[in-house]
């Protein structure tokens, strides 16, 4: 199947559902001086698909390759592909060189990076039945065999492992703090047990040694696929959940799992309350509305029915956990959607979603880099960088895009300044090419980090059935915004 069929494929899924480098980190950052502002990049969902060309003539030494050491030199030259990615395909090879230089290049002072999830493509397995195996093209059945199947594990591992020593290669000796992404698996939405086991030295060698305690890091992750560091000395706490496991549309029944995280995380966060630290919060699935899967599903005249990211009494009992600890959390980042956008868990809560470097929902690649102020661990602004992929001539490089408190006008903590923005984008009225600078024109031109294509009335990019934003679907996106809840979330909707 083409890249575009393959990730149009995983749309469907993903509408239900959503409903080598410098070796190991070390914890060489300096512990950040009190009311010193610092920067810390962000980025998310990279989907590397090492299938994005269907007429590479290395597949058979990619297949059975047991270093991955040698991708690079197998995707130059078997590859014709030299550009980035196009809108509805996931990450190539050039587009992956191409966000990682540019993330080195942006790094700055950044004393660590997040990445909130989702290393490898969707579809992944399939592609891999298909090319390296011999199975049919997905969509089609495919029926693997159990030889097969280890054969898939080992080459995800591989990837994984091609994928974070890229990151790593890149980054130095700085930390990479993460949280695990649905489609970072062996079954196409996890992480199930034997990838988390599997996977566990890969992301605690490349990501995150030097800030957490070897066996710690082991006995969570391999268990949940979460866990807690300190990056930044004694102050401050980062705990990467698996909050995929809470998703709706997950098979399974994951309740006991579910359960042990939120014990976990609130004996976390009562011991980081307790000692005076501050804590930092990365997942990849957020809570609140599906707001796409809802748009494509609008029926004019009929009543809205929300589609939520998370299991009504999962989403209920985690923000219960957090709101047990007010003021504790000072930074909250996700991601999932690839947009960009915001997601206010509670008046003292709000969650930033990092944008994608995939361009498979019909969004521009970009990542943002975040400032924080050293007394308070608090983040004050932040600037998108985007690439730009409808520019001609095609930039080199990621671009900065926008940043927030010059667009819209809002200095101080970044929280606060959200808070204060909902109201103007909740009851905003939908932009006309008159008014040009409403802040609802700037959220929506930002949500698919600017690709105008999308705001085309006449253009049904690859990959995003909803698109675009019109006077129809934008209340799914205002109400999206404040209302974590079904049902309110249904009634703001329904009541605009």
């Amino acid at each position: 199947m083409s890249k575009p069929l393959s990730c149009l494929f995983l749309l469907g899924l993903v509408s239900v559902y959503l409903l080598f480098g410098c070796g190991a980190a070390t914890n060489t950052s300096p512990i950040i001086p009190n009311a010193n502002n610092f920067p810390v990049l962000a980025f998310s969902d990279l989907h590397f698909n090492p299938f994005y060309d269907p007429n590479f003539t290395n597949y058979t030494a990619l297949c059975t390759s047991a270093d991955s050491s040698d991708w690079p030199s197998l995707f130059l030259h078997g590859s014709t592909i030299k550009t980035p990615s196009v809108w509805g395909t996931d990450t190539n090879y050039p587009l992956l060189v191409l966000a990682l230089d540019s993330i080195k290049q942006n790094l700055g002072a950044s004393p660590l990076v997040i990445y909130t999830g989702d290393l490898i493509g969707h579809d992944f397995q399939a592609l891999y039945y298909w090319h390296c195996q011999g199975l049919p093209a997905p969509p089609a059945i495919q029926s693997p065999s159990a030889q097969q199947v280890a054969a898939m594990q080992v080459f995800t591992d591989e990837t994984i492992a091609f994928v974070t020593g890229q990151i790593r290669a890149k980054v130095g000796n700085l930390s990479v703090l993460f949280a695990v992404g649905n489609i970072d698996s062996y079954t196409g939405y996890g992480p199930d047990s034997t990838f988390l086991a599997n996977t566990a030295e890969t992301f605690y060698k490349q990501f995150v040694s030097g800030t957490v305690d070897h066996q710690t890091f082991i006995n969570t992750f391999t268990s949940g696929g979460y866990y807690s560091a300190q990056p930044l000395g004694s102050n401050l706490v980062v705990i990467g959940l698996n909050t995929n496991v809470m998703a709706n549309g997950v098979p399974g029944d994951n309740g006991s799992a579910v359960a042990a995280e939120l014990s976990w995380l609130d004996s976390t966060l009562a011991s980081a309350q307790a000692a005076g630290k501050k804590v930092w919060l990365l997942m990849h699935v957020p809570p609140g509305a599906n707001t796409t899967a809802t748009a494509d599903s609008i029926v004019t005249g009929q009543p809205v029915t929300g589609s939520m990211m998370m299991y009504q009494t999962y989403q209920t009992n985690f923000l219960q956990v957090l709101a047990k600890y007010p003021g504790v959390i000072t930074m909250t980042l996700g991601a999932h959607t690839h947009m960009d956008e915001y997601r206010i868990l509670s008046p003292s809560i709000v969650l930033d979603e990092v944008p994608a470097i995939t361009t498979c929902f019909g969004e521009n690649p970009a990542f943002k880099i975040f400032t924080l102020t050293g007394n308070t661990l608090t983040p004050t602004d932040y600037t998108s960088l985007n690439f730009d992929l409808a520019a001609s001539p095609q930039p080199t490089q990621f671009n900065s895009y926008y940043t927030f408190s010059t667009a819209y006008s809002l200095r101080g903590p970044l929280n606060a300044s959200l808070l204060q923005l909902y109201p103007q984008l909740e009851n905003d009225i939908l932009l006309t090419k008159t008014q040009p600078k409403a802040q609802q024109a700037l959220y929506i031109g930002q949500y698919n980090s600017g690709n105008a294509t999308l705001q085309n009335p006449n253009s049904q990019p690859p990959g995003a059935p909803w698109n675009p934003i019109t006077n129809t679907n934008w209340p799914v996106f205002a109400c999206g915004i404040g209302k974590m809840a079904q049902l309110d979330f249904e009634d703001c909707v329904n009541s605009y």
